[in-house]
Order: structure tokens, then C-alpha cells, then sequence
């Protein structure tokens, strides 16, 4: 994927409209991440709103922390965006793949095994670190800037979405995955932890959002 088609190059008018086409790349999967990547950033700006400010010093370590963590994931929810499309596109050239003979059966099947391992694999990544992001925005809600306490809000409202997004993009791909298949034996477990999580941590990060939206 060259710079110019690159996700995280096009703009959002460019990048919705290449959503709406039916090309099946990009997908929910990149879009999941993208969505967890607009979570981290508001954590970010949350900080910065927070940051230097009398009324909160108490929490200044904490909110510095909070900052750099969500910067950290940020850019690696861009990555796992394009990482998404990438696994995608290796999914549809490889049943694309002649199955006239034997022998091309055989490479066409091992193929679209290891495409669809990393269209499992990556998607399952991009929930952790979306669950990630929705702990930074738990613990930042009720101590971060009280005029940005909305976005702090809105930044657990996406790192939720993205996490069951890409969840579901994990579902979708792991029946093509052979049945011993150590992701596919795994990633259910992973999967019901990673949703009681998202249930937990949004259910608190609102509450605390509610709670500092009446005014003082």
C-alpha cells in the first residue's frame, strides 16, 4: 500500500468514501482501530485541557502518565489500522488463487490459512489495546479537566466501540482457522474477558462522566 492509498494519509471525506464503496478493503476491522485511535487522542487532549492547571495539580503525575499512554496507543492503533486493510488484502488475492490442479489447490489452501490467521490475529491485537484505551479514559473522567469531562466520555464511548468491533471482525475470521489451531482455541477466552471488560470499565468511565456533568 503505497503512501498515497495509505488509511491514515487520505482524509476523512476520502477515507468515508473509499468506506462506502464495495470494495471490501477498507473494512470493520480498520475501522475499529481508527475509531480506538480518536479515543486515544481525546485522552490526549483531555490531558492537555488538565495539565499546568491549579485545580487539578494534585493530579499532575497521573494525568502525565495518562498522556503519554494514550499517545502510545494512538500510534499503534494507526499501525494496526493499516496492519487490518493489509491482512484483508491477503485474504481476497489469495482466494483469488487458480485452484485448477491439485498442486494449486495445495498452495491456494496454505495461502489463505496464514491470510487468515493475521486477519484473526491482527484485529484480536487491536481489541486489547482498544481496552487499553478505555482504562486510560476510565481513569481519566474523574480527575481530568471538568470542562472536557464530555470528551473524556466520548473517548470511552469509541475505545468500547472499537474493542467490540474488532472483536467481531476476530469472530467472523477464526472459523477458517483449522480447529487445533492454537488462536483458535485461544481467542475465545480472550474474547469473553476482553467484552466483561468493555461492559466494566464503559459502565464506570459514563458513571464518572455523569457524575461531573452536574454543575458544581
Amino acid at each position: 500500500m503505497g503512501d498515497s492509498t495509505r488509511l491514515t494519509n487520505l482524509t476523512v471525506r476520502d477515507l468515508t468514501e473509499r468506506l462506502a464503496r464495495s470494495d471490501p478493503v477498507p473494512g470493520g476491522g480498520s475501522v475499529a482501530a481508527l475509531a480506538g485511535a480518536m479515543g486515544a487522542a481525546l485522552v490526549a487532549m483531555v490531558a492537555e485541557l488538565t495539565s499546568g492547571r491549579p485545580d487539578y495539580a494534585e493530579h499532575e503525575a497521573t494525568i502525565a502518565e495518562l498522556r503519554s499512554a494514550a499517545l502510545e496507543r494512538l500510534a499503534l492503533l494507526l499501525t494496526l489500522a493499516e496492519e487490518d486493510a493489509t491482512a484483508y488484502e491477503s485474504v481476497v488475492r489469495a482466494r483469488r488463487m487458480p485452484k485448477e490442479s491439485e498442486p494449486q489447490r495445495e498452495a491456494r489452501a496454505a495461502a489463505l490459512r496464514g491470510a487468515m490467521l493475521d486477519a484473526a490475529r491482527v484485529p484480536l491485537r487491536t481489541a486489547v489495546v482498544a481496552a487499553e484505551v478505555l482504562e486510560l479514559a476510565e481513569r481519566m473522567a474523574p480527575i481530568g479537566n471538568r470542562k472536557a469531562v464530555s470528551d473524556a466520555g466520548v473517548a470511552a464511548l469509541l475505545a468500547a466501540a472499537a474493542l467490540r468491533g474488532a472483536v467481531l471482525n476476530v469472530r467472523i475470521n477464526l472459523p477458517y482457522l483449522p480447529a487445533d489451531d492454537p488462536l483458535r482455541i485461544s481467542a475465545t477466552g480472550e474474547i469473553s474477558r476482553l467484552e466483561a471488560m468493555a461492559t466494566a470499565r464503559e459502565r464506570a468511565a459514563l458513571g464518572a462522566v455523569d457524575a461531573r456533568l452536574v454543575p458544581s
